[in-house]
């Protein structure tokens, strides 16, 4: 197990190395980064501006670069808006086995649909999604018809690419810490 914990740690250290891979950028670059997500969120994504002005919190990962070979590892800084402001800076980092091999760049949207998801969010001191929150994740067969079966649902995510969004992805395992800016 520690084996593979070194492992783990060397593909998301490698990941980040990759022209183009997320890396300490500046409160600027990410601001700039989520504006232009959250503009393509609402171009790609039936039905986002719906889920935005809904939404009590939006978490914007513009890139979230995934790398490895049968261990995968994957990370990005993005901004947490509230009323459209950035209010924190948050990194996320996750890692996974099994068959996959390359690289690939994504979006990633958590949206907090109550005040209560919101506060357990931002109270939290790394936040797990699927141990200290349940994300339920809308994909390209949903995204139209989701708005009324999600209603309840506190916490939203979607994953997207350059070509919309992604299905069977899964956000569970993604951790989520507060960076300064």
């Amino acid at each position: 197990m520690k084996t593979m914990r070194v492992w783990l740690a060397l593909i998301i250290a490698a990941a980040f190395m990759l022209p183009g891979a997320a890396s300490a950028a500046s409160a600027q670059e990410i601001d700039a980064g989520a504006d232009a997500a959250l503009k393509a969120f609402s171009e790609k994504v039936d039905g986002a501006q719906g889920y935005l002005n809904t939404a009590k919190g939006v978490l914007v990962f513009p890139k979230v670069v995934k790398a490895g070979f049968i261990i995968a590892g994957e990370g990005g800084e993005g901004a947490l808006r509230v009323g459209g402001k950035t209010v924190d800076y948050y990194s996320t980092i996750a890692g996974s086995f099994g068959l996959q091999a390359g690289a690939v760049s994504k979006s990633v949207y958590i949206l907090f649909m109550t005040d209560d998801a919101l506060q357990n969010f931002r109270n939290s001191k790394g936040w797990e999604a699927g141990v200290d929150g349940s994300v339920t994740l809308i994909d390209s067969g949903a995204a139209g018809k989701a708005q009324t079966t999600t209603a309840k649902a506190p916490i939203l995510g979607f994953v997207t690419t350059n070509a919309g969004l992604m299905a069977d992805i899964s956000l569970v395992g993604s951790k989520y810490n507060k960076i300064e800016k």
